[in-house]
């Protein structure tokens, strides 16, 4: 995230241009900072941030170490800036488990 390399749109609009650089919540194109601090889809973990950067300010979380530890934590919460999470924001690695024989 701090390279500028994840799976975002913002990043697939300048190295996957097939990629849709949209945001799921309806955003032309996803930002970092976006997920960060806008993105609907997130609000409701972003207490996590908020408790090292009230105002959600990115260098306050990027560049601080409690601020990388805050970012670590909302992404292992969200699954936020995962490949497989951008088109389903709700996805969870969980299947049922199949009928028993």
């Amino acid at each position: 995230c701090r390279t500028g390399h994840a799976f975002l749109g913002e990043y697939f609009s300048s190295f996957v241009p097939p990629e849709n650089p949209s945001c799921p919540c309806g955003v032309p194109i996803q930002t970092r900072e976006h997920m960060i601090t806008s993105c609907p889809t997130y609000e409701s973990k972003r207490d996590i941030l908020r408790s090292v950067s009230e105002g959600l300010v990115i260098t306050d979380i990027l560049g601080t170490e409690k601020g990388i530890e805050a970012l670590i934590e909302f992404l292992n919460v969200t699954d936020a800036f995962k490949k497989a999470n951008r088109t389903n924001p709700n996805h969870t690695d969980s299947q049922p488990s199949p009928p028993s024989g």
